[in-house]
C-alpha cells in the first residue's frame, strides 16, 4: 500500500449518533464517507490518511454503529457513517440507522461532499441510490468511488465500471478507482477530497459533482423515493 505523502497529522475526535453531539469543528469543513459494511471502508480511510488502525478493519462486517469523526492535518475532518448490509445487529439498531444517517446529512453544516464507496464487482442497490437521493436533496456532492479494483483481472475492469457507474447514474469517468491492496487511485482520491474541502460549501457544488443530478435516481420527487427497511440496512462498517 503506497502511503500517501499529503497527510501529516490525524487523530480521533470523537463517536456521535445525535446532532446535539456532534463535535464542533467549526470552520473546519467535513468529508463523510458511506458504503456497505464488507465495501472496505476502513481499509480506505485508513489507506487515505495512512494509519493502518485509525479506522477498525473487521473480519465480521458491522462493528461500527456510530457516526466516528476524525481530523485530518487540522485542515478537516472525516466522518465515518455507520455501513448497512451484511451484518447481524438487532433490529433496533438497523431501525436506528436510517433516521441517524438522514439526520446527519441534513444537519451537519460543515459537511462539503460524501464519498460513496460500492464494491466494483457488485451492482449498486436500492441503499446507494438512496443515499445518492437523500444527499442531493440536501444539497450535498457526492464522489462515487469503486473500491477492491484489486480483485478484478484487467479485461474484467471496464466493464465493471461502467455497470457501477450505470447503476448509479454517473458517467464511467466520474468513478474513482480504488485499491487499498495496491493503492490505485490514491491521488485521485485525495485530490477529490481536498478539493470539495476547499470548494465550498456542498450547496454550491451539487449540480456540477452529485451523481443523483445526473442520472434517474435525481428524477424522483422525496414522496416516490423508497423508505430504508430494517432488512435492508445495517449499521456496520469495515
Amino acid at each position: 500500500m503506497a502511503e500517501n505523502p499529503h497527510v501529516r497529522t490525524v487523530s480521533f475526535i470523537k463517536s456521535a449518533v445525535h446532532a446535539k453531539d456532534y463535535p464542533d469543528t467549526a470552520p473546519l469543513p467535513e468529508i463523510a464517507i458511506a458504503g456497505r459494511s464488507n465495501v472496505g471502508k476502513s481499509s480506505l480511510i485508513n489507506g487515505l490518511v495512512n494509519r493502518r488502525r485509525l479506522a477498525r478493519v473487521s473480519n465480521t462486517p458491522g462493528r461500527t454503529q456510530l457516526l466516528n469523526f476524525f481530523l485530518v492535518n487540522e485542515q478537516f475532518t472525516l466522518c465515518d457513517l455507520p455501513g448497512y448490509g451484511f451484518a447481524k445487529v438487532p433490529e433496533a439498531v438497523q431501525a436506528a440507522w436510517g433516521p441517524m444517517v438522514e439526520g446527519y446529512l441534513e444537519r451537519r453544516d460543515s459537511l462539503r461532499a460524501l464519498l460513496l464507496l460500492v464494491d466494483v464487482r457488485r451492482d449498486p442497490g436500492d441503499m446507494e441510490l438512496q443515499l445518492v437521493q437523500a444527499a442531493s436533496l440536501y444539497g450535498r456532492a457526492v464522489i462515487p468511488v469503486a473500491t477492491k479494483m484489486d480483485k478484478l483481472s484487467a479485461s474484467k475492469r471496464k466493464p465493471a465500471l461502467a455497470r457501477v457507474a450505470r447503476g448509479l447514474g454517473v458517467p464511467p469517468r466520474r468513478l474513482i478507482s480504488w485499491s487499498a491492496l495496491t493503492g490505485e487511485g490514491l491521488e485521485p482520491l485525495w485530490r477529490a477530497v481536498v478539493r470539495h474541502a476547499e470548494g465550498g460549501s456542498g450547496q454550491q457544488q451539487v449540480a456540477a459533482e452529485s451523481p443523483a443530478a445526473e442520472g434517474p435516481a435525481a428524477e424522483r420527487p422525496a414522496a416516490e423515493r423508497p423508505a430504508a427497511t430494517p432488512g435492508d440496512v445495517d449499521p456496520g462498517s469495515t
